[in-house]
């Protein structure tokens, strides 16, 4: 073919007519394509066509292998070319985040290493593959290596003047810190973006968004913390920033073909950052016990990812989906849905599931839940059983403290004192760090529920008022509920009955007002008894009535449950076949333990069912 580019530009012409038809007639199209290769043109429209034929196959027919192979050949005839960098890089890049979408995490590491290693020129592209490589050094638990590549970013974006760019890597770089539980570190670097945000004189567009970046990092750290009333102001910051940027007109930033890479990158788009506030909103709510702001904030949220999957189906979408999921879950426990509870987590293990890598990230939350729901189930084996589980998977230490604390409670109910002590190193509010309000209140009272039930009274009420004073100061309605109504509990054992009264009345307001029902079941059984000792029959037959009436919508439901086919989910420890026959005809029901998922930035485009959740 003497001159091929007046042949490749009439069948690339007609191929994009194809594609652009409504609806798009893929197979036309990639024929089209095709037809170029056939005619054996030079490298440079060879490399381009494959990249082409590569990215629509992918996008539009699914067919990862098909579009693995003509991405790597077009980046084998675009690599040793440096007229073909754009080629290169886009190949490098597609090619990588398929591989990692697929498992492939080596590979597409050594893409990436390799891509960053001639692409120094090309500010956009190099920025772009550290983004990249950083995302997914994260997402293997690699954060050491993540860090160091974000402040190669960082050194980057400030040797070409670049301030929005160097931002993200700051800001990525404080959201690794925190899955570090590095608090020095996060401290010093939310500093720094403190500073160089309010310096800062790009569009009022990007501040915005550096701004909802920075302070979803500053929210995620304080509720992780279980500082719940301290947090208060930041959240309402981050709701009216969000609130600001989805009215403000889309100029939505492109690609500069120039190389220069100053506000060509975003952490997401701001629908998914309107989802990220529902999502911080409702895991708030459930800590601040608020469980009714939070079912209604997780529906809005769900909503919208119902609405925006019809267009774009991310990944980021499923695991905003999934956290929701959880979340829910808890709400259901709490208020006694067992049926709803059990319902969602086979809804949510479909979901898992489907997707190796979220089922990887997600596993140890599932079978979390599946304890939980055990618990509220009376099913003491299977809920150690499943805690055990979870805790075989966990790499967080926060949440392992989590686990820990629910297979304490059942520990210490099915009185099992060797295994409660052995686990009580790991629990106990000294060993608990510091700046963790929630698990240093939550391991106290643990500790008090032991001390409980071996008749350590003294002890037991050492640790309460540890746990309440924490829980009172951060606003945790549900541990000063659960605190207020096991002192009276003591009180009771020891004949203190005048103080009963000042324990349970507060504690069945807040359980009342959350709603906590277990609590509340616990709460009129004390009454109805304190009631009796008093010799008020008109209490005691009131209270009688609140908790007759408390148990028989709750056994209602536990019997609604047992009959489910997802109750046998209890048994499930992880085999991935077993299950999703049944689970797959709930894949339609559209109602966390973990924190808000922060991404890294890429280019524009009774008490016998207590638990802890």
């Amino acid at each position: 073919m003497a001159n091929p580019d007046p042949l490749y530009l009439a069948l690339l012409g007609t191929a994009e007519s194809f594609r652009t038809s409504n609806p798009p007639n893929i197979k036309l199209c990639v024929q089209c394509l095709q037809g170029v290769l056939n005619c054996k043109p030079p490298p440079r429209i060879e490399a381009r066509t494959h990249l082409q034929i590569g990215t629509i196959v992918l996008h539009f027919a699914k067919n990862t292998d098909a579009a693995l192979q003509h991405l790597e050949k077009a980046w084998t005839l675009a690599y040793p070319d440096p007229s073909l960098d754009d080629v290169k890089f886009e190949s490098t890049s597609v090619l990588a985040d398929t591989m990692a979408k697929q498992g492939n995490y080596a590979n597409a590491v050594g893409y990436l290493q390799r891509g960053l290693q001639v692409s120094q020129q090309s500010h956009y592209w190099h920025c772009r593959l550290m983004f990249q490589l950083a995302q997914i050094l994260v997402s293997q638990g690699d954060l050491a290596s993540a860090n160091r590549l974000l402040d190669k970013g960082c050194a980057v974006s400030r040797s070409i003047q670049s301030p929005h760019t160097e931002l993200l890597f700051l800001l990525s770089k404080g959201m690794v810190s925190l899955l570090q539980s590095n608090t020095h570190e996060t401290a010093t670097v939310m500093s720094a973006c403190g500073r160089m945000i309010t310096e800062y004189s790009g569009s009022v567009e990007s501040k915005g968004m550096l701004k909802a970046f920075f302070l979803t990092l500053q929210v995620t750290h304080y509720l992780s913390c279980g500082m719940v009333k301290s947090v208060k102001s930041l959240l309402r910051q981050l709701q009216e920033c969000i609130q600001t940027l989805t009215t403000q007109e889309d100029n939505s930033l492109v690609y500069n073909p120039t190389g220069q890479c100053n506000e060509v990158f975003q952490w997401m788009p701001k629908e998914h950052m309107c989802i990220l506030v529902y999502l911080v909103s409702v895991y708030h709510a459930l800590q601040a016990g608020q469980l009714a702001k939070a079912q209604t904030y997780s529906e809005k949220a769900l909503a919208q990812i119902h609405s925006l999957k019809t267009l774009d189906d991310s990944s980021l979408l499923t695991s905003f989906q999934v956290i929701l999921l959880e979340n829910i879950v808890m709400c259901h426990i709490s208020t006694g849905n067992k049926v709803a509870a059990i319902q969602q987590i086979s809804h949510l293990k479909f979901i898992c599931l489907q997707d190796s890598r979220l089922y990887h990230c997600h596993r140890s939350q599932l079978h979390t839940l599946l304890g939980l729901y055990s618990m509220a189930m009376n099913s003491m084996e299977h809920a150690i059983s499943q805690f055990q589980t979870a805790l075989s998977s966990c790499t967080d230490t926060h949440f392992w403290t989590f686990i820990s604390l629910n297979l304490g409670i059942v520990y210490a109910r099915t009185n099992r004192h060797a295994e409660f002590m052995q686990l009580s190193e790991h629990i106990h509010p000294h060993r608990v760090p510091q700046e963790s309000y929630s698990l240093k209140a939550a391991a106290a009272y643990v500790n008090a529920l032991q001390r409980f039930f071996q008749a350590q009274y003294a002890d037991a009420k050492l640790f309460l008022q540890e746990s309440l004073k924490l829980a009172n100061t951060e606003d945790l309605h549900k541990l000063t509920s659960c605190g207020l109504v096991l002192l009276g509990q003591i009180f009771l054992q020891l004949q203190r009955t005048s103080e009963v009264m000042d324990m349970v009345s507060p504690a069945l307001q807040l359980a009342q007002k959350i709603p906590e029902v277990n609590i509340q079941l616990w709460g009129s059984a004390l009454l109805r008894d304190l009631y009796r000792l008093f010799g008020n029959f008109a209490g005691e037959a009131q209270e009688s009535h609140a908790h007759q009436s408390l148990t028989h919508s709750l056994l209602t439901n536990h019997c609604q449950a047992l009959e489910l086919p997802e109750h046998s989910l209890i048994s499930w420890l992880g085999e991935m076949s077993q299950g999703v026959e049944y689970t797959n005809q709930h894949h339609n029901v559209q109602n966390g333990i973990t924190s808000a998922a922060a991404a890294v930035p890429g280019p524009s485009g009774s008490h016998s069912s207590h638990h802890l959740t």
